[in-house]
């Protein structure tokens, strides 16, 4: 245990070969904790507010989630290979320099993730306390708030090490109690609307099921690309990459789905994508009491990885600072970020904004990138050269084309999108395309395609990953 709980001493530097200890099973336990949170209920739930039928948001959470995972699973594979951190590889794409923009944009994405993921134990624990007489007032939820952050960055702040223990010790107790959940919400009469159809016409509800592909389907996998291999760094080199990739794909595509699946189910008769009213709803006695153990570990579970992550990308975009140093500001400021979402007036549509704005830019990020690992550098890359000065890199200081194509995608990508936000609404998807949004797609192929033309030969070839 003392192994297991040992403190991470490791920043951004290549994970030596003999501190690379973790499985490819273990991948799979630390991918299915960070995703056994009711965040994925609102997921499912957000389907039914916008008006889709129950079937609907099943097919998009289900068959969207396999494209989306599949993604993810492809990231983790590059830290496998290599035992560098996402961010640091982002480099070899975006150059020395250059991959200070996808970094800081995580940075940022990490912070709201922490706010996001805080806010669901926090609002359920509200609605759960409420049935033994607790008021919702600022001062209890406030109360709530500091009780779980300080456990995140606690075991964000510890590193990898508490993280993969964290996990590998709370997941199985949290898949039985997701088994007794669902069947207490599948099994009560009344509970499950399965005949909900869309009001919707035609094309306006295949507009929304695409909107909702975006946002929830295709985009919850690829929202995790950017530091995937954060943690598959630490996966021994003699495990194969095709263990590390199913692994991974397995243990996000399960919990999300099934999770989303109860979501839109619950949702179904609550039409609300409040999970403290979908536990109030639902649960109560002693079943509230297992639901509170599972919305606090799951969120707990998601942002020791935020917080971990937050501070490598950080690192990773030249700040010297000790990386406990930097999680513990991470932590103080997501703090402030949870207050934000616990006390505003709407989640639901400012989590929709959200997820949309995040996949605006990550799937042309995600599509130079796999397209400069897998087809330019044919996996590749030449460790040592993503760590030299920017004078001296063969990847050099800013890589233009990585640069010049990412922004082309996101502006492409803007125009097949089709958000609730004016700002988000595309002219191609709006007028051409009845509401459609394909800004995902449009987005990684263009954004990739276009690297690929402008970035013909590899800037190293012919070498081999050095640690």
């Amino acid at each position: 245990m003392a192994t297991e709980l040992r403190l991470d001493d490791h920043a951004i530097e290549p994970i030596p070969d003999a501190d690379r200890d973790s499985t490819g099973a273990q991948q799979m336990w630390i991918w299915a904790g960070a995703n056994i949170a009711p965040i994925n209920w609102a997921l499912g739930a957000l389907g039914i507010i916008l008006k889709l039928g129950i079937w609907d948001v099943i097919a998009v959470i289900v068959l969207g989630n396999l494209v989306g995972c599949a993604l993810f699973a492809a990231f983790t594979v590059m830290g496998h290979k290599t035992g560098v951190n996402q961010m640091v590889l982002s480099r070899a794409a975006f150059g020395r320099r250059g991959a200070y923009l996808p970094a800081a944009l995580v940075f940022l994405m990490t912070l709201g993730w922490i706010g996001v993921n805080t806010y669901f134990p926090v609002k359920i624990s509200m609605g759960i306390l409420g049935q033994f007489g607790v008021q919702d007032t600022a001062f209890p939820n406030l109360v709530v708030i500091t009780i779980i952050m300080a456990l995140q960055i606690g075991i964000g702040t510890y590193g990898f090490y508490a993280i993969r223990t964290f996990e590998k010790y709370t997941v199985p107790a949290t898949v039985v109690i997701m088994i007794l959940i669902s069947a207490a919400a599948w099994t009560q009469p009344g509970v499950v609307n399965w005949s909900l159809v869309s009001p919707l016409a035609p094309g306006e509800r295949f507009a929304m099921m695409t909107l909702l592909t975006a946002a929830i389907g295709v985009g919850w996998g690829i929202s995790w690309v950017t530091w995937a291999s954060d943690y598959s760094r630490f996966v021994r080199k003699a495990e194969s990459s095709a263990s590390v990739f199913w692994y991974s794909f397995v243990g996000m595509y399960l919990p999300v789905v099934w999770l989303g699946v109860l979501g839109a189910t619950i949702a179904s008769v609550t039409n609300d994508a409040d999970p403290a009213k979908m536990v109030s709803a639902v649960f109560g006695g002693p079943m509230a009491i297992l639901v509170l153990a599972l919305v606090l570990h799951g969120p707990i579970a998601t942002n020791i990885l935020n917080v971990y992550s937050a501070t490598l990308a950080l690192l990773s975009m030249g700040i010297r600072l000790p990386r406990i140093a930097l999680a513990l500001i991470v932590g103080a400021v997501g703090y402030l970020v949870t207050c934000y979402f616990v006390f505003a007036p709407n989640f639901a549509q400012a989590f929709d904004h959200w997820m949309i704005g995040l996949i605006m830019w990550l799937s042309p990020f995600a599509g130079v990138v796999l397209a400069d690992f897998y087809v330019r550098r044919k996996g590749v890359v030449e460790v040592a050269e993503l760590y030299k000065s920017p004078e001296t890199s063969a990847y050099g200081d800013v890589n233009w084309p990585g640069i010049g194509s990412f922004f082309v995608g996101l502006a492409v990508g803007w125009l097949f999108q089709n958000g609730l936000l004016p700002v988000f609404k595309g002219p191609i998807s709006v007028y051409l395309l009845g509401g459609a949004d394909l800004s995902w797609l449009v987005g990684t192929v263009v954004a990739g395609g276009l690297y690929l033309v402008l970035s013909p030969k590899p800037a190293v070839a012919g070498v081999t990953v050095t640690t």
